[in-house]
């Protein structure tokens, strides 16, 4: 169970900051629910507390991790199905694990097919969506702005 104050990242969705725990009846069916603030867009987002472990809610990273995340960048990159449906497939399952490594490769293989090729409409997407969960979450750890986490993911993952 999470309190009031606690960093947490929702796969999907990003890294966020809980300002209340609240009781709700939705649907005539009372339950408690995670208020989460999102840093980026200034989202909030409603999470019912007894669905955090089915849904792989984890603790944002520490300072100390940091290193891994920007090595994880700098990596190269994974080999990824060449059909785009397939990889899409492929990367959004890994996306959905909320694993900040599976992230990072996300975000760091699809960075540099970009580079090279035109990414479909859907990967595209899916780029901008990690990007935010990444970014998302390395705001509230270094609590520096999106825009110098940003230009920092991009010297990163390439050089």
């Amino acid at each position: 169970m999470y309190s009031v104050g606690d960093k947490i990242v929702y796969p999907m969705h990003g890294a966020g900051v809980i300002e209340a725990i609240e009781e709700k009846a939705i649907l005539g069916e009372s339950r408690r629910y995670y208020i989460l603030r999102v840093p980026l867009g200034d989202m909030r987002i409603m999470i019912p507390c007894e669905s955090c472990d089915t849904v792989g809610i984890r603790e944002i990273i520490n300072r100390k991790q940091l290193p891994k995340v920007e090595k994880a960048l700098k990596q190269d990159s994974t080999e990824m199905q060449g059909n785009w449906n397939r990889r899409y497939r492929d990367n959004l399952d890994k996306l959905k694990t909320g694993d900040l490594d599976f992230i990072c490769e996300v975000v760091r293989n699809l960075m540099r097919v970009e580079k090279t090729k035109k990414l479909s409409t859907g990967e595209k997407k899916m780029l901008s969506n990690a990007k935010q969960i990444l970014v998302s979450e390395l705001i509230l750890v270094s609590e520096k702005d999106s825009e110098e986490i940003e230009a920092r993911i991009e010297t990163l993952v390439f050089g």
